[in-house]
């Protein structure tokens, strides 16, 4: 698999190089220190993966990933804590390596770009990426303020909309995104995540009690106590999808 390192730190893709190596899958075909250097590589050598760090003088690594023009390869973010990172949501990223990177997360990542090329030469089109739904097995990276998780999300029972943000619950911990819940409910795999009213999607593996409510809607008890009100509309769409 042709891949480029974009990284401004010359020690730091020296380390990736390293770690890389029993890898025989993946071909290191170059590797820049800046978003334009990469671009021109990008354009001339076809990577099929970048492993990418976010924050580099000059255009972020997101701003590159938004100035290549036709098919963008796949991404792994290598990254220190940083406050962009929660857009992991939103640049469909197979997956986001902390540093200093552990080996056997870069395992994990490996595994993962392996199964999504598998997955890409059963389907034709390449332009799913954007539409990949997240699943109870993908990790997403959160921040909110000066804290940070790396969490699975099928770890978070609950979505719960805030105005312009979205507050999501895991553990004993409630940090707020500053994503709208009805973006969000596109990216999530609909089989895991259901949309119970107009503030809250749920997490259907966390369900542990329903009952009738008012007016034909649904009370939902989640594990950990959160009570959620299913509304009337989505109570006939619930049972649908819950009965046999």
């Amino acid at each position: 698999m042709k891949t480029l390192i974009v990284d401004d730190e010359r020690l730091a893709r020296n380390e990736l190089k390293r770690l890389l190596e029993p890898y025989h899958k993946i071909e290191i075909v170059g590797e820049a220190s800046n978003a334009e250097e990469a671009l021109g590589m990008i354009d001339e050598l076809q990577p099929e993966l970048l492993f990418l760090d976010i924050q580099m003088p000059g255009k972020n690594g997101f701003e590159l990933l938004t100035s290549i023009e036709g098919k963008a390869p796949d991404v792994i973010f290598t990254t220190a804590y940083d406050e962009y990172a929660i857009k992991a949501f939103e640049f469909n990223a197979l997956d986001y390596l902390l540093k200093p990177i552990d080996q056997e997360r870069l395992k994990d990542a490996i595994n993962r770009v392996e199964e999504n090329s598998a997955h890409h030469d059963e389907s034709i089109e390449h332009n799913e990426r954007s539409d990949k739904k997240l699943g109870e097995n993908d990790q997403v990276f959160v921040k909110d303020g000066e804290k940070c998780w790396f969490v699975k999300l099928g770890k978070i029972r609950l979505f719960e909309s805030m105005g312009n943000y979205v507050r999501l619950h895991f553990d004993d911990q409630k940090p707020l995104v500053l994503k709208s819940l009805n973006s969000l409910e596109d990216r999530l795999d609909p089989a895991t995540y259901f949309r119970a009213n107009r503030k809250h999607i749920i997490n259907l593996q966390w369900v542990e009690k329903i009952e009738p409510w008012f007016s034909g809607g649904l009370l939902v008890t989640l594990q950990g106590g959160d009570r959620i009100e299913i509304s009337r509309r989505q109570a006939i769409r619930f049972k649908e999808l819950m009965s046999l």
